[in-house]
């Protein structure tokens, strides 16, 4: 596996590809001096993580030396980190793409990404390739490119002879420590952002703690926090097999909980039912409250840009009180003219509405009441013209601001206050409108790339430096349900928890941090600061690299749902390339802590989600011709590949 990039992510991923699935890594990042950053906390502490990963990849170079690994005794997997500028076709050569399975492309720049992937396609047509690109229409179409150049190249080159160079894509590629080779239905493309992977997690953190959502092409996944029964009550029957439990100390002293060094007593992904009834009562956990396949919820009526406003939209309510009580004294005189002259009604609402706009001859001659009836008419109509001419007014605004910024409205509670609007937060933003969950956005730049999905969605938005006094205050911080910090600033991150905390103590915070050691520090010390109030830390890295891992690995993850600090991964895997599960039934592949089957995939999806069947019983018969819908564990789903060590490494 060949790993390219410029930031945390980049570490974080070849950390993944090593730990979890044990994989043979290259990593190539920049120069520390020519790596440019925004200034955020905890750089040093990236770069300290940088040194440090050189520093471990030079001591298994050494090891590798003699033949065994630094720890294990095992032979050593070479992991190598170069330093280049650029992934320039020479460095890319330098680094093994020609003979390597997999390449991650997760530099800042979407451009440097699309330059080396086309590099890297032509030198290897049988790579597989995952790309970091923001921009998602483009990546479609990049996407469809790279794909195609593969398919092309490996039919010119098939009926190649063994004695072609090195690196054509007829020869046995080196398969890089799985034992699998690369073959053309492995040269595929996929490209992901972190921003969409990470925006489900922390949209979740912040909508109540308990929602955990995943979804891609259509499908969607929401899973909630709830109590285990207690002894004696039945067991819910309303969803899919619990998920997870909880850890069992909130309050741990150690501040490892929820991750994986809280032993015991922390999260237990995928227990059987005997855990799940002994932890009744002393364990919270995760279930799957609503499975649902469709092509997204549909914004509701009147939210778009082009649709026309309602008419309690378009008149304040004072001034539909004014109108309403015009109307009504124009209909009294009417009524009043009538019993008067005894005329027909329809005469007299015709003549008070000539006596209104004083077009209607005076009344000489006539009764004493005729004639203060005509008065009153034209009082009532030198009291209708300003009444119109606000009404034209409000209107005129009206559409005028239906494609500004809002306002937040008075009265509003229970909101999630939204920080930063760039890549990460305008996926963060369509995330909780699609859950319905209101949510004000503050932005300091006007220019700010998610002010026009803002605008689109009629979100409210609050313009200013979150840092500034009365900014969170002007978001209604004091009545919001969570504060959801997701600039590209750890600073200003921080400062904005640490005031919103001094506003509202209890408040609940989610913060998105740069560095994921910084991240762990911040949720330790809130922690402890704010015992009685719900803290979340996330680095973006952490969150996304297990689904460019599981890209790499050349299967299809569908998401990850973080639990605490652990990760729980669905994906959609082929039955036969699976041993453990083909000839078994659904119960007996159940695997506690490693993997669960949740869905068959019946491949007809002419209907909406009837292509996945979602109550397959425990007697259902896997076979080798299904496509199933699963979850696992990190390390679950690497054993499931057969990622495992013992494997050979084939070489070519």
């Amino acid at each position: 596996m060949v790993v390219c990039g410029d930031d945390g992510l980049a570490h974080r991923l070849a950390a993944e590809l090593r730990g979890v699935y044990e994989e043979q890594v290259t990593l190539v990042i920049p120069p520390a001096e020519r790596s440019v950053r925004p200034p955020v906390v905890g750089r040093a502490r990236a770069v300290s993580a940088a040194f440090l990963d050189r520093m471990v990849s030079a001591a298994v170079s050494r090891a590798a030396g003699n033949g065994t690994a630094p720890a294990t005794g095992e032979p050593s997997r070479t992991d190598r980190t170069l330093e280049a500028v650029e992934p320039t076709e020479a460095v890319l050569a330098e680094a093994g793409v020609e003979r390597a399975a997999a390449l991650a492309l997760v530099y800042d720049d979407d451009e440097t990404n699309i330059r080396a992937a086309l590099t890297a396609r032509r030198l290897n047509p049988r790579l597989r390739l995952v790309l970091r690109l923001y921009n998602r229409r483009l990546g479609q179409h990049i996407e469809e490119l790279l794909d195609q150049a593969a398919a092309l190249a490996y039919g010119a080159t098939s009926n190649a002879t063994p004695g072609d160079p090195p690196g054509d894509p007829s020869g046995d590629s080196s398969g890089s420590g799985s034992g699998n080779g690369n073959e053309s239905g492995d040269a595929s493309t996929t490209v992901l952002s972190d921003a969409d992977t990470a925006a489900p997690a922390l949209a979740a953190s912040a909508v109540a703690g308990t929602t955990k959502v995943v979804q891609t092409d259509g499908l969607l996944l929401r899973a909630v926090e709830r109590p285990v029964s207690e002894p004696g009550e039945p067991v819910p029957q309303d969803g899919l097999p619990t998920l997870a439990l909880l850890s069992a100390n909130g309050n741990d002293p150690a501040f490892a909980d929820g991750s994986e060094s809280s032993g015991e007593q922390g999260p237990l992904l995928l227990p059987d039912a005997a855990a799940v009834r002994e932890a009744a009562g002393r364990r919270g956990s995760v279930v799957l409250e609503q499975v649902a396949y469709s092509a997204g919820p549909a914004l509701p009526a009147g939210r778009g840009v082009g649709a026309v406003p309602s008419f309690a939209s378009l008149f304040s309510r004072r001034l539909r009180i004014s109108l309403a009580g015009l109307v009504g004294c124009v209909f009294a005189l009417a009524v009043a003219l009538w019993v008067v002259t005894g005329i027909h009604p329809l005469g007299a609402l015709y003549l008070t509405l000539l006596d209104l706009f004083a077009i209607n001859d005076p009344a000489l001659g006539a009764s004493t009441a005729r004639q203060v009836l005509q008065l009153l008419s034209g009082l009532m109509g030198l009291l209708l013209l300003p009444v119109l001419l606000a009404a034209v007014l409000e209107a005129l605004g009206t559409f005028r601001g239906a494609g500004s910024l809002r306002r937040p409205p008075r009265g509003l509670g229970g909101h999630v206050v939204l920080l930063g609007l760039g890549k990460i937060g305008t996926r963060v933003l369509i995330r909780l409108r699609e859950l319905d969950i209101p949510v004000v956005c503050v932005e300091s730049g006007p220019e700010a790339r998610g002010l026009a999905v803002a605008r689109r969605l009629r979100v409210p938005v609050v313009l200013g430096d979150v840092t500034q006094e009365g900014v969170l205050e002007a978001a209604k911080i004091h009545r919001a349900h969570a504060l959801l910090a997701v600039t590209s600033s750890d600073t200003t991150n921080l400062e904005a928890s640490l005031y919103a905390r001094t506003l509202r103590p209890d408040l609940r915070v989610v913060l998105r941090l740069y560095d994921d050691d910084f991240a762990t520090a911040v949720y330790r010390t809130l922690r402890a600061a704010h015992p009685h109030a719900l803290t979340r830390s996330r680095s973006v890295s952490h969150l996304s690299a297990p689904s460019f891992a599981g890209a790499m690995m050349g299967r299809q993850i569908l998401g990850a749902i973080p639990v605490e600090r652990r990760v729980l991964l669905f994906a959609a895997l082929e039955v036969g390339g699976c041993p453990q599960l083909a000839g078994r039934t659904v119960g007996e592949a159940f695997r506690a802590g490693y993997w669960r089957v949740l869905a068959l995939d019946t491949g007809d999806e002419r209907r909406g989600g009837e292509g996945l069947v979602w109550d397959l019983p425990d007697t259902y018969v896997l076979r080798d011709q299904d496509r199933v819908v699963l979850a696992a564990t990190r390390r679950g789903l690497a054993e499931l590949l057969g990622r495992r060590r013992g494997r050979g490494i084939t070489t070519p």
